[in-house]
């Protein structure tokens, strides 16, 4: 059924600075139109039948590319899409839904049989699909910003289209993962487990040198021995100017409760953890060249990627954490800061800021694929972690995705709608894109214990990083106790987890953790009262 999609399109269109055009078609497998020429060429590799899109223009700036398939999908049909960057709580099997929005790919199935469609990771578009009864609709933005991109008469690779069938009796999950795998010809993975503490959903900026020293210890106390050492990841609040509701970028040293930032790194490991570090590449309050400043935002300068200063600044920013001793870096706000919206709100139109770039001669997904490698080079040994970054541009450059919204060290229900469903529904990611990152466990009197243990006990057994916030001297010994066993547990390699009823239940309570069976209770009568009332978890 859907593998017709392998074959030409029914239509094609493509959108300038002046409108839309038809573009019909020409010699061989091109589409042309008014000096707009779109190429579609198909190579089978086995079961993976890229088609690989490349668009030239001579004069115009482009702005959009749709490719229109007819085929008739049937009403039995259940589809999984994915999101722009992080998820937001919402991902779901469903029926055919003609204005749903399903970026970068979708999965279907009828129940026995499986299908994926998608575009290979790394392109030059940001792409997103639409189904309905009659057929299936590809869009490619190839914008700058706001605005159309000048190519020149360069060629551009707009994506790879990347279609396949399931055998019969695959289940979606098992399919899902080869899927992704095919999108992903080279993932970049951390060479061992990743876990440890965040001190972030306890201490929300308020932090000081003494204060990750202890926390230093007190994760390491809770690890066990040997030589896969637990992180302890220093998140927003070592800044100069951060706090007190500043803004919170760079420049990037410590403030004065940070003095000492590579002493601190070295007093880290002499604590037995490896030491990582928060930061937000393209928000500064440093005097920089105006020609670098692409808005201004939170009481500082939003810089333009596409400018070739703010990368050689960008990679000396990240050079010098390294140096420092910090073995993780996590980069955050990137698409917020770029696009000005953040990935629930974008449907379909991830632009949200009046501006372009500097560089008319990329689209923005070049220049964030710029941006991504700029910072992967420059971190040398370091692991990375995007947070609020697009997966599916930082496939291959990244080891660590931050593939979901906050969870919360204040309330359990916002935990449990970020968390939990995306583990499960970007499961097949990790292992096949990169490491998949679902957030942390905050520790605090706020959330439940009953509840949180739960979520501590299905991150320590799903085979994806665990992160926990915890303050030292705050666990009861029942909670020190969980920790080490789930810090023991996340310390070894683990077959990647299974959400087993994720087709009818956007929170899977049924799992496989390593190959075993395991059932999780998720909901508390009071916390999911309070919030259907307050909508606390948007806090």
């Amino acid at each position: 059924m859907l593998l017709s999609i392998m074959g030409e399109p029914h239509s094609a269109w493509m959108e300038t600075e002046t409108g839309w055009r038809e573009l019909v078609r020409s010699a061989g497998e091109a589409w042309s139109g008014g000096g707009i020429e779109l190429t579609l060429a198909t190579q089978a590799q086995g079961d993976r039948m890229p088609i690989r899109l490349q668009a030239a223009a001579d004069a115009e700036p482009v702005r959009t590319i749709k490719l229109r398939w007819r085929l008739p999908l049937g009403g039995g049909l259940r589809l999984l899409g994915d999101h722009w960057e992080r998820a937001y709580g919402d991902l779901e099997w469903r029926g055919l839904v003609p204005e749903r929005v399903m970026p970068w790919y979708f999965l279907a199935t009828d129940g026995s049989r499986c299908w994926g469609v998608g575009v290979a990771t790394g392109g030059a578009a940001m792409c997103s699909w639409q189904a309905d009864a009659s057929g299936v609709t590809l869009t490619l933005d190839v914008r700058c910003g706001n605005a159309g991109a000048m190519l020149g008469g360069r060629l551009l690779e707009a994506a790879e289209v990347i279609v396949s069938e399931s055998a019969e009796g695959k289940s979606p999950y098992a399919f899902a993962r080869t899927f992704c795998a095919a999108m992903c010809e080279r993932p970049k993975l951390p060479d061992h487990p990743v876990y440890g503490g965040n001190n972030w959903y306890y201490a929300y900026g308020n932090s000081s040198h003494d204060d990750i020293v202890n926390d230093a210890r007190f994760i390491a106390s809770l690890a066990p021995a040997g030589g896969n050492r637990p992180y302890m990841v220093i998140d927003d609040g070592w800044q100069q100017r951060s706090g007190g509701g500043a803004c919170n970028g760079g420049p990037w040293v410590g403030n004065g409760r940070f003095p000492d930032m590579a002493g601190l790194a070295g007093e880290m490991k002499a604590r037995g953890v490896r030491p990582g570090i928060w930061y937000r590449p393209l928000l500064t309050q440093a005097e920089v060249p105006r020609t670098w400043v692409r808005y201004t935002a939170n009481g500082g300068y939003v810089l333009d990627p596409s400018v070739p200063g703010v990368l050689d600044d960008i990679a000396q920013t990240a050079g010098t954490l390294a140096d420092w001793g910090y073995e993780l870096i996590k980069h955050d706000f990137t698409t917020f800061d770029m696009l000005g919206l953040w990935g629930f709100e974008m449907k379909g139109d991830v632009h949200g800021l009046p501006y372009g770039f500097a560089d008319r001669t990329k689209t923005t997904a070049e220049i964030m694929r710029g941006l991504y490698r700029t910072i992967a080079e420059a971190s040398k040994a370091a692991v990375i972690i995007g947070c609020n970054t697009v997966g599916h541009l930082a496939a291959g450059l990244f080891e660590i995705q931050r593939t979901g919204d906050d969870t919360s060290g204040r309330t359990w229900e916002r935990t449990r709608r970020m968390g939990i469903n995306t583990l499960a529904f970007r499961m097949a990611q990790h292992g096949t894109m990169f490491s998949h990152d679902a957030d942390c466990v905050g520790l605090t009197p706020h959330v439940p214990w009953e509840l949180n243990r739960e979520w501590l006990r299905l991150l320590a057994g799903s085979g994806t990083p665990l992160f926990v916030s915890a303050a030292p001297g705050s666990l009861t010994p029942e909670q020190e106790q969980a920790v080490r066993d789930a810090f023991a547990r996340a310390a070894r390699e683990q077959l990647p987890a299974e959400p087993l009823d994720w087709l009818g239940n956007t929170c899977p309570q049924q799992w496989l953790l390593d190959g075993e069976p395991a059932s999780f209770d998720w909901h508390d009568g009071r916390a999911d009262a309070d919030a259907a009332r307050d909508n606390e978890w948007w806090r």
